[in-house]
């Protein structure tokens, strides 16, 4: 529910700061003092149109903020909505800004961070229906009714209607992905002669590589070694000469340290306490031999092989070819034979599949066909209790002639879900059938969509009736009403305001009216008034209670009087003594 709400230099208003209760909460105040102007502002916070001109004359800008207490019901889906976007805080509340400023930029912002518009939008759906005079309700998208006739039968039969739903969502899943094979099957079958040369040319060409992981770099290395070997073996024989044979100016290092060695194992004669540097010699001895014997071998092993080398570059040309073609490696080149070789297998065996996989369609559509005519059934009983409950609604707001419709249809489409009958219809994602709300208000006219009808104090009932009836399935958790009471009288009033009480049992709902009958049902009641301060027009607002409530009800009934008082008396223990009853 809406908990607080902040509006600062907006159109008149230099600065409210209301907190909101659940229940019914109404506004009153003459016309002109600034009610709308609030609705206004919420609608404008919910990623309505912002332009400088809202700015109150001599701002900079225009702030709108609120905070939203979550309802369970609307809880996980603005939550998905923040976890998507990184935005999500407090679990139970949300932080909503809305910034006009006078060089035309608009600032948003959801739990103090900058968003789009269309983010602000996408996520206040779920928070406040709006019905006044721009015409923010969920009743009047099409797109909606459907849902709304779903979650009105789940509300009263349990979860008979969300299980048969589940089960024709999952046939319909399974039938997208059959058809999407083939599809694919289909294609590839017109274009079969091409595709199986190209694949065939590339699977020889890749598997006559023979190609295996790490050849790349063992070849590298060989390479290197070919394309080196003289002056490998050049350094090879300087470190054996130098170890082994010596020079007349320099003697064999194997030579001098066998006369170290020598000149130690005398030491150690003398001194055996000294044995360990006998052994260090004769060990560092022991190793020039070895390494002599490894150089003597890698000598023996240095290559010189033109025709080899030639060979490896050819090979690894061959290499890159390939992983021009086909990978940026040697195993990424692999796994596409594989893909390649899977294409041209269903490619060779399209026909088989081809066969399976429309059977599997046709089964599908018996299936999904079954599941959606249980649908159809299903939702034709709830809208006849529907549009029963709506027009008992109708009538006690004073519109006995009016009738409601929901109006179910169906498509046909020579390929769609299979009835039992021979008949076949297209198959939407939610089941068969397409669903408008639609509405007669006067007897003897035909009906009309919702989204059609005129504005003002008829459509006002009519809302107020859907909401009253839908309650239940309607998961939006705050409702504002501007002027709901707009063409009729006190006695009817009377009925509405006991109406959006019961309707606030549910729901938080805020309402501008200029009937007391209707005020006097009010959980909460603010004045909203116009005053002159400092040569400045401005829009103050005040919570009452008590006198202050009872002289405001007075005022609405005419000069405040001890008739209109007591006739103000008289409507509160009215509307006290029906609710007490409700």
């Amino acid at each position: 529910m809406l908990a607080e709400l902040h509006i600062e230099n907006f159109a008149i208003i230099e600065r409210l700061d209301i907190e909101f209760i659940p229940g019914l909460v109404t506004f009153t105040g003459e016309t002109g003092a600034g009610k709308s102007i609030i609705i206004d502002a919420v609608e404008t916070l919910l990623g309505g149109r912002a332009e400088a001109i809202q700015i109150r004359s001599g701002a900079e800008r225009a702030v709108i903020e609120a905070v939203f207490q979550l309802s369970e019901a609307s809880r996980p889906a603005i939550q998905t909505i923040l976890e998507r976007e990184d935005l999500l805080d407090e679990p139970e509340a949300l932080n909503l800004a809305r910034e006009i400023r006078q060089n035309g930029r608009n600032v948003a912002r959801i739990n103090g961070r900058s968003v789009s518009t269309g983010l602000l939008r996408e996520i206040s759906e779920y928070l406040i229906d709006v019905h006044g005079q721009s015409d923010h309700l969920s009743l009047l998208r099409v797109g909606q009714h459907l849902h709304l006739l779903d979650r009105f039968a789940a509300a009263q039969t349990g979860e008979q209607l969300t299980q048969a739903l589940e089960g024709y969502t999952a046939t319909y899943r399974r039938l997208q992905e059959v058809k999407r094979q083939l599809d694919e099957i289909r294609l590839a079958e017109a274009d079969a002669a091409r595709q199986t040369d190209i694949l065939s040319f590339q699977i020889r060409e890749i598997e006559t590589a023979n190609l295996r992981p790490g050849e790349e770099e063992d070849l590298r290395e060989e390479r290197n070694r070919l394309a080196n070997a003289e002056s490998l073996s050049n350094f090879t024989q300087q470190a054996l000469v130098a170890l082994d044979e010596g020079t007349p100016e320099s003697p064999a290092a194997t030579d001098l340290l066998g006369s170290v060695t020598k000149a130690i194992e005398n030491l150690t004669r003398l001194d055996p306490a000294q044995s360990a540097l006998f052994d260090t010699s004769q060990s560092i001895f022991d190793g020039l031999a070895e390494l002599s014997h490894n150089l003597r071998l890698y000598l023996e092993n240095i290559e010189f092989n033109p025709k080899r080398l030639d060979f490896i570059e050819e090979r690894l040309a061959l290499i890159q070819s390939l992983k021009r073609k086909y990978g940026a490696t040697i195993p990424a080149v692999l796994e596409f034979l594989e893909k390649i070789r899977q294409q041209l297998d269903q490619i060779t065996h399209a026909e088989a599949r081809l066969q399976e996989l429309e059977s599997e369609q046709e089964r599908l559509l018996v299936q999904l066909g079954a599941a959606g005519l249980a649908l159809s059934v299903e939702r034709q009983e709830t809208a006849a209790r529907l549009e029963k409950g709506i027009e008992r609604e109708l009538a006690d707001l004073q519109m006995s002639g009016a009738r409601f419709k929901v109006d179910l249809q169906t498509q046909p489409d020579p390929t769609g879900a299979s009835l039992p009958d021979g008949r076949r219809l297209k198959a939407f994602p939610s089941g068969l059938d397409k669903v408008e709300f639609l509405i007669a208000p006067n007897p003897g006219e035909g009906f009309k969509p919702l989204a059609k009808i005129a504005s003002g104090g008829e459509t006002s009932r009519l809302m107020l009736a859907l909401k009253n009836v839908l309650t239940k399935a309607d998961h939006i958790p705050t409702l504002i009403f501007d002027e709901i009471d707009q063409g009729i009288g006190g006695r009817v009033g009377a009925v509405v305001g006991q109406k959006l009480w019961q309707l606030g049992r549910q729901h938080q709902v805020l309402c501008i009216t200029h009937l007391p009958q209707l005020a006097a049902y009010g959980d909460q009641h603010y004045h909203v008034e116009k005053k002159v301060h400092d040569g400045r027009t401005l829009t103050v607002l005040k919570a009452l209670t008590g006198d202050e409530r009872l002289v405001e009800l007075a005022q609405m009934l005419g000069s405040v009087s001890a008739g209109t008082l007591q006739s103000a008396r008289e409507l509160i223990q009215a509307a006290e003594s029906q609710l007490s009853v409700n």
